[in-house]
């Protein structure tokens, strides 16, 4: 059921961020790879499961999805460093 939430939020473009947690399984990994390329939403792997879920006040949390798009901007402009790429 979540899974199938997670598609349509990435395909509705809902989601303007894909944020993966680093210890988070290849397979997640890689399948949230293919779904960013496949709908062109951005994603970033960073941090672990713990923090990811604390941030958010929930546990076991390996990936979040960021609707709010100026939200997403700031976390890709921190995990870059400073600007935007893209």
């Amino acid at each position: 059921m979540v899974q199938i939430a997670w598609r349509i939020g990435i395909k509705n473009k809902k989601v303007k961020l894909i944020i993966v947690a680093e210890n988070a399984s290849e397979r997640t990994k890689d399948k949230f790879v293919r779904l960013s390329n496949q709908y062109i939403v951005p994603i970033v792997i960073i941090g672990q499961i713990e923090q990811l879920s604390k941030a958010i006040g929930k546990s076991n949390k390996a990936i979040l999805g960021v609707e709010d798009i100026n939200f997403a901007r700031e976390i890709q402009k921190i995990n870059n460093g400073g600007d935007i790429i893209g």
